[in-house]
């Protein structure tokens, strides 16, 4: 066995208040002091060094010095105090006008993780595996975000099997704030066209005629806007992914993708300053 030293580059500030979530979280539940194998603080950065790094939980409960039972259960409560952190739709939203936000890009991606047998049922009435989706070619979890401008993440869904199609997905969690956006807020939605037809205030491109025939140039000129505005929409995933590589792939159940996505959200947004 060879030990070594390493560093954890997350900022001090963000595992103290992830040791303050987690403290709450004792409170809440009644836990007596000198009962738990680790401290707050330690871990918080159980937590963060799996968020990170991606470090196997055995080999992160042998660091510690807890059992592998415990450093599951350990990180189970750090992914759920994080994600009850996790901003709400509506208040996303508030806030996004409140920061003069001027529209806001609607993107979904399918992460990655272990293959799971959940069997569904299409629409043309066959047996699937739920959790494989067709466009991305592997098993995973479907969640929608919503960015800003910039790319920068505001809010990220529950997750839905890899089966479900964007603008199902989209329906079900997000297109009904944001009808109400763009109605009281006066803040507009750009989405990709995987979104056609998904309603008032949500502008897609215009798809190409059938039988040969080509946009006019004011279309053409509105697509090639609208396409140059919505391309920073990737940046949201790519911050969350890039920065936590547990995200790829996810090595949890799938049912686990949504609070674990949103958990990254939450670290994401501490991090930039957007939360304190």
């Amino acid at each position: 066995m060879i030990t070594y030293h390493a560093i954890l580059d997350v900022p001090g500030e963000l595992a103290q208040y992830l040791g303050r979530l987690l403290h709450a979280e004792r409170r809440r539940r009644g836990t007596r002091k000198t009962t738990r194998a680790l401290s707050c603080f330690a871990q918080a950065v159980l937590g963060l060094r799996w968020f990170r790094h991606h470090v196997d939980v055995t080999a992160l409960a042998r660091d510690h010095g807890i059992s592998r039972a415990t450093g599951y259960r350990y990180l189970d409560e750090v992914i759920t105090v994080l994600a009850d952190q996790a901003p709400d739709l509506h208040d996303a939203l508030r806030k996004a006008k409140d920061d003069g936000v001027t529209h806001l890009i609607l993107d979904g991606t399918v992460f990655s993780a272990d293959r799971s047998g959940e069997q569904a049922t299409s629409v043309k009435g066959k047996q699937i595996d739920a959790w494989y989706s067709g466009k991305a070619h592997q098993h995973g979890g479907n969640v929608q975000a919503l960015s800003a401008p910039t790319g920068f993440p505001l809010w990220v869904s529950d997750v839905e099997p890899g089966s479900v199609h964007d603008l199902t997905a989209a329906r079900q969690h997000v297109l009904g704030a944001l009808y109400w956006a763009a109605s009281q807020l006066d803040l507009p939605t750009l989405a990709d066209g995987g979104y056609t037809g998904a309603g008032i205030g949500v502008f897609t491109p215009i798809r190409q005629p059938a039988e040969g025939h080509v946009l006019d140039i004011d279309n053409r000129t509105y697509n090639a806007l609208l396409r140059g505005l919505r391309c920073l929409g990737e940046r949201g995933f790519a911050l969350l992914t890039g920065r936590w590589r547990t995200l790829s792939p996810i090595t949890a159940s799938p049912r686990k993708i949504g609070d674990i996505v949103k958990a990254s959200l939450v670290l994401t947004q501490y991090e930039h300053g957007k939360i304190t």
